[in-house]
């Protein structure tokens, strides 16, 4: 008899776990059930912004087709609200009358925009209640809102200096709209970035049309009379930022209410081991941003100093890969079958990349430390570990700088602003945990005058990994392209590279060119 597993959300890591699925659909191992709360199928959630400013398509960021996927004998029901989960008859109680039942269920609920308790907006986390012109560009209809504003070359307020934000308003920016950003923080992305480097970011932004409110602290919204149109943001100082928009860029958090309400364990995200199975309740599952991998074992020690979902697409589509796989296995010769698959490997820290025409920035790891700060670089030095060492250089006048820190020569944080060759290069040695140079400066070197375009060791390393969220190397694009593939559009089909974030569409297109402009010689 066939297993009956139920995906609770149809977002982009939903849709990954769906696709790697379909063979045990196909061969009678699974009987697939689908639940999207919106009316569309899974679209790229991330690229909600590039659509707002008319750079994409709705039907680019198309993730999956329902139509397709009812043929293959999926069971698609979009449009429909799950309203509990009744873990006792292992049954799933939905909006449109009906109670279908499960032996395997997987929360896919993903995040939700946070809403700032602002005076003038409802942040009620079930059902927030914005006015006309405030949106926090989650969804198709809040992109159609941004691009309504872009087109008018309207004034958009982007409350929130993080990645999205920045990204959002920088966009808006080159295409015509008057866009501010407003940051409670000295400069923007507070939380990832040193001093320095958020003070070169912050002057390229202004470089870039993008007027920045730092330190600036909101208090409520005004409106255009009684159920008006958003007309300004109101500030603790008694200052307004006037606007014709206001974008919501205050983080996410995830979705876990289902699960609260069936009693599963919680805490920043629904708690699931490393086979990503929630607690207590092995054959109900979690993956996503609304999945908290933390073991129950107190001696694990990547459990006890874990932390909450990354919120980002990559793991959380490497999560759908294996558990697919694990699911597969359970399906077939039950729970000693599915026990030969080895957990889920540990994620590696994130890489922090933006995605901004001219601006180029990576930050990654540890950067609290200064190079003249002896109390963080000694951290850790007591219990035998090597001493920690910073190397900085910056050249604020011409958008650049660049923070390495290392312990025993191996990077354990990175700041790049404005040094492409030199960013691609610090990435390749973080994630890969090589040693820097003794001379630090060779690296700066790579973005200096006398190197050519596509110089530098990262840029011709083929074992490079160009696409961070799918886990796709150089090698792999360079294969597809050999194969006939001529725009990303075709890559990504064929390798599946630039599908998450985009930030590698750039490097994508430097491949296909190079290896078009290498065919004729």
């Amino acid at each position: 008899m066939s297993e009956r597993i139920v995906v609770v959300g149809f977002g982009p890591v939903a849709a990954r776990l769906v696709e790697e699925l379909l063979p045990a659909v196909r061969g009678g191992l699974a009987q697939l059930l689908v639940i999207g709360q919106e009316a569309e199928a899974a679209y790229n959630r991330v690229m909600v912004a590039e659509l707002g400013v008319g750079r994409t398509t709705a039907e680019a960021l198309a993730m999956a087709d329902a139509a397709e996927l009812t043929a293959q004998g999926v069971d698609v029901r979009l449009g429909v609200k799950v309203r509990r989960i009744d873990r006792a008859r292992q049954q799933v109680v939905l909006s449109d009358g009906t109670t279908p039942g499960y032996d395997r269920l997987v929360f896919a609920t993903g995040s939700r925009p946070v809403i700032p308790n602002l005076r003038g907006l409802n942040p009620d986390p079930s059902r927030p209640v914005l006015p006309a012109g405030v949106t926090a560009l989650r969804d198709l209809r809040d992109a159609a809102v941004l691009r309504e504003a872009v087109r008018g070359k309207k004034k958009v307020v982007v409350l929130g200096g993080g990645v999205l934000g920045l990204e959002t308003a920088l966009a808006a920016a080159e295409e015509g709209a008057r866009t501010t950003v407003v940051h409670n923080g000295p400069f923007p992305l507070g939380r990832n970035i040193d001093r320095g480097g958020g003070s070169v970011l912050a002057a390229s932004l202004r470089a870039g049309g993008v007027s920045m409110a730092g330190n600036a602290r909101s208090t409520a919204i005004e409106t255009a009379g009684p159920g008006g149109s958003f007309s300004a943001l109101l500030l603790d100082d008694g200052s307004a930022i006037d606007g014709d928009l206001l974008v919501l860029s205050c983080g996410v958090r995830p979705r876990i209410e289902l699960a609260e309400g069936c009693g599963l364990p919680t805490a920043t995200g629904i708690l699931v081991d490393h086979c990503l199975r929630t607690y207590h309740e092995p054959h109900m599952f979690a993956i996503g941003d609304c999945a908290e991998v933390r073991c129950a074992d107190s001696d694990c020690l990547d459990c006890r100093n874990a932390v909450g979902p990354s919120g980002l697409v990559g793991p959380g589509w490497r999560q759908a890969e294996w558990l697919a796989e694990y699911l597969t296995l359970l399906a077939e010769g039950g729970q000693e079958a599915a026990d030969t698959l080895a957990p889920l490997a540990k994620e590696k820290p994130g890489v922090v990349v933006l995605k901004a025409r001219g601006i180029d920035l990576a930050v990654a790891g540890d950067n609290s430390a200064e190079p003249w700060d002896d109390e963080l670089l000694e951290a850790g030095a007591a219990n035998g570990r090597p001493r920690r060492q910073v190397s900085q250089w910056a050249d604020p006048e011409h958008g650049r700088y660049v923070k390495m820190t290392t312990r025993g020569g191996v990077l354990e944080g990175l700041v790049s602003v404005g040094m492409p060759r030199t960013s691609a290069e610090l990435v390749l040695l973080f994630e890969r945990g090589s040693e820097l140079p003794a001379d630090r400066s060779l690296l700066l070197r790579l973005d200096g005058p006398d190197q050519l375009d596509g110089a530098g060791g990262a840029a011709n390393d083929p074992d490079r990994t160009v696409c961070r969220c799918a886990g796709v190397s150089g090698a792999s694009i360079e294969d597809a392209v050999l194969d006939g593939c001529a725009t990303v559009g075709e890559v990504s089909k064929a390798t599946r590279a630039g599908t998450g974030c985009g930030g590698c569409h750039n490097d994508i297109k430097a491949i296909i060119e190079k290896h078009f402009q290498a065919a004729p010689a």
